[in-house]
């Protein structure tokens, strides 16, 4: 398949729905070989096969991101299948938003777990292999939450300043090796993020805002992450933030 992206191998993490889903779907359309990677089988099947059958090429692998063993198979077998990683769009993400004081804990642990420990632990398994290419693009999708501090979403920003944070120390690091980092910062966007808030209040209010406003969709992501690991070697796009256009912070 010809493309900007022709011969180039990505893994994208959350790609079973969202902004991961329409992130593989643009990024293959380009031309790229893409490995979904998310919990959900049925829906990374069937992501496959539409892929497929537009012509590009995609390969599932069922991972928890969280789990540092699944993930270094993740990318033992992408490597294995195609001989490289070019790109890694760590995408899984959960915002279990809510006030500090009453929260259920466990939605902290499941935020850090995989908001920032998984996209730690890709980003680790992927390095040595672009480090030896000599080449490589992390792309980092964080949220307006990694800018902004809001009540009532307090661990969610404490999770998103560390990726932008780490992204940040790790382009300093990689950037002598030829390896790009970029981080994304997408405001409101219409996908089912939501459904797994486990405050009543704070998810009512978080519906109440996506209605009051058009949001962002999912591709409209995926075009501002192909933007950026489209450009020529010698550019690295270091952040792009983006809102809907009636979103006040």
């Amino acid at each position: 398949m010809t493309g900007k992206l022709a011969g180039k191998v990505a893994i994208i993490t959350g790609a079973s729905a969202g902004i991961g889903e329409a992130t593989a779907i643009t990024l293959a359309a380009e031309g790229a070989k893409v490995v979904l990677a998310a919990r959900r089988s049925d829906r990374l099947d069937a992501l496959v096969q539409r892929i497929s059958n537009a012509g590009g090429t995609a390969l599932s692998i069922v991972t928890d991101i969280t789990d540092e063993t699944q993930v270094q198979n993740l990318v033992q077998k992408t490597n294995a299948e195609f001989g490289r990683i070019d790109i890694l769009i760590n995408n899984a993400g959960i915002a279990l938003v809510g006030t500090i004081d009453g929260a259920n804990t466990s939605d902290w642990q499941r935020m850090v777990n995989l908001n920032l420990l998984g996209l730690l632990y890709v980003t680790h398994a992927v390095l040595p292999i672009m480090k030896a290419q000599g080449v490589g693009h992390i792309v980092n999708i964080s949220s307006v939450a990694g800018r902004t501090a809001r009540v009532g979403v307090g661990v969610y920003n404490a999770t998103k300043w560390g990726v932008n944070g780490f992204s940040e120390s790790l382009r300093q690091e990689v950037c002598k090796q030829n390896i790009r980092v970029t981080i994304v910062e997408p405001g409101l966007v219409n996908t089912e993020i939501n459904d797994h808030i486990t405050d009543p209040v704070a998810k009512q209010r978080s519906e109440e805002r996506r209605k009051s406003i058009t949001p962002l969709e999912s591709e409209d992501v995926a075009a501002a992450i192909v933007y950026a690991v489209t450009q020529p070697q010698h550019v690295n796009v270091n952040e792009i933030l983006i809102r809907p256009t009636q979103q006040e912070w």
